[in-house]
């Protein structure tokens, strides 16, 4: 691997690592708080997935950085953060969280399904073991969504807002980093456009089907955020997971 490659997969695997950590903190909020005790204990489960998901991609990157999981995850400012401002969004209600879960759910299959093949070995032998609870994932929020969108008119009317909320954020999740592409020629990593539309036939026909209407084309107009662009709400979230590490640097855990 090059030092141009090697530096790209950090800023590749940094950002993946970050989507998962940031959206196991957003559905961990949910613990004690979802609408049925099933479900709260599913969620809470969900985001113990994600977190441990988080952990195997940040361990991927000790040995090329130098810097630890905790490192990474406790001491970084808002501003060095790499994940989709999507998953930052505050957890809203259970219409918004199960609509952003699907979207990331269908992202993460498609992606680690990709990863699986991925000329660079540790990769992929991380994305196999991450794709087989992520089958388990989509599932879940899948069927959420199809009862919220074909439920009553107020579970209906509370997706449809959540739709329209979440849609300009999603260009962010497919949005090449720098020097990706060094990555895709080498066979390290999928196309970001190939990914966007396998993706895409996984959603579409979904959210079609639950009578939701697609907004304006996520493609037309301005992107509001990428990974380098963070929303107000990404400082407070941090203030909260990292509050106890930076009480006590010096403590040993």
């Amino acid at each position: 691997m090059t030092p141009d490659q090697q530096q790209a997969l950090i800023a590749k695997l940094t950002a993946v690592a970050d989507d998962q950590l940031i959206l196991a903190h957003r559905n961990a909020e949910w613990t004690g708080h979802a609408p049925i005790l099933e479900e709260d204990i599913a969620l809470a489960n969900l985001a113990q997935d994600e977190l441990g998901h988080a952990t195997l991609l940040y361990e991927l990157l000790e040995p090329l950085t130098g810097r630890t999981p905790d490192e990474m995850v406790f001491w970084r400012d808002a501003p060095a953060w790499r994940h989709a401002p999507l998953l930052e969004l505050p957890k809203g209600d259970w219409a918004f969280t199960m609509l952003r879960q699907f979207f990331y759910d269908a992202y993460e299959l498609v992606l680690y399904h990709a990863l699986g093949e991925s000329t660079y070995e540790p990769v992929a032998h991380t994305a196999v073991k991450i794709r087989r609870e992520e089958i388990y994932h989509l599932h879940h929020s899948r069927i959420w969504v199809e009862r919220l969108g074909l439920g009553t008119a107020e579970s209906h009317r509370r997706l449809q807002n959540a739709l329209n909320e979440q849609w300009l954020h999603l260009p962010a999740l497919f949005a090449p980093l720098p020097d990706e592409q060094l990555l895709h020629q080498a066979g390290i990593v999928p196309d970001p456009a190939a990914l966007h539309a396998a993706w895409q036939e996984q959603v579409l026909p979904h959210l079609t089907h639950c009578q939701l209407t697609l907004p304006a084309t996520e493609n037309e107009g301005p992107t509001p955020f990428n990974r380098t662009h963070h929303t107000p709400h990404l400082a407070r979230l941090l203030a909260d997971m990292q509050m106890v590490a930076r009480s006590e640097p010096e403590a040993v855990w």
